[in-house]
């Protein structure tokens, strides 16, 4: 059936962590947010919220991040705009 709809396979590395790119945000967030002794966990979870914001109002921050040149080549190839 997926054969059907003649999908366009896209080469990934052998690398894992190139496999998933999210896992560059969330060590940024670590960064962001370990090392600190926070009141409650609480206000940690509020410090990694507002850093997430500020990343989210940073697609050119998030790209660097996730970004991957793989990434970019196979969404370059089919013609998706990348935002």
């Amino acid at each position: 059936e997926v054969q059907k709809l003649e999908p366009t396979l896209i080469c990934q590395p052998p690398y894992a962590p190139e496999l998933n790119p999210a896992e560059r945000v969330f060590e940024a967030v670590r960064q962001e947010v370990e090392g600190i002794v926070y009141e409650n966990l609480a206000k940690k979870q509020e410090a990694a919220e507002k850093f997430l914001k500020e990343l989210a109002a940073s697609p050119e921050r998030i790209k660097s991040l996730a970004g991957w040149e793989w990434i970019q080549n196979a969404l370059n190839s089919r013609a998706i705009p990348v935002t």
